[in-house]
């Protein structure tokens, strides 16, 4: 059976060795993502990590996991109002990365890109961050379910 998830990372020059199975490229962060069928599971990469020499003062975003052929991205990050701003940041690196750099990865994205705090969440729904968050298609979740 073809994995077009893996297709996509191992295409994607800047990312291509970083393919893992399930979530091995999340390491201690696998416990952030909830599975619902693990053999829908297309692997994962560490985008951070894969690009940190090529972009060391770019605002990268963290990972990418593959869950029934499609693309899905999450960032494991401190949840204050003060980091909303380095959030969207990401957010438009790995918009424009993936323009530039992953044309193939691209086609199989799904938005909303994820948040998941790290530890407390410091950001109210009510406030004017949240709002600005969901305006830029990034979901604050407790974790991400596929």
């Amino acid at each position: 059976m073809e994995n077009k998830f893996k297709e996509a990372v191992c295409a994607t020059s800047d990312i291509s060795g970083g393919f893992h199975n399930g979530l091995q490229a999340l390491r201690n962060n696998a416990s952030k993502v909830i599975v619902s069928d693990t053999r829908k599971l297309d692997g994962s990469a560490d985008i951070d990590s894969c690009t940190k020499a090529l972009y060391p003062s770019e605002s990268r975003w963290d990972y990418v996991i593959g869950y029934e052929s499609a693309a899905y991205y999450l960032e494991v990050h401190p949840a204050s109002t003060g980091d909303v701003d380095t959030m969207l940041r990401k957010a438009v690196w790995l918009k424009n990365w993936l323009s530039a750099k992953a044309p193939i990865l691209k086609c199989i994205s799904k938005l909303p890109f994820y948040w998941v705090p790290s530890g407390n969440c410091k950001i109210l729904k009510s406030s004017p961050q949240f709002r600005k968050l969901a305006k830029s298609n990034i979901r604050l979740v407790p974790n991400l379910q596929l």
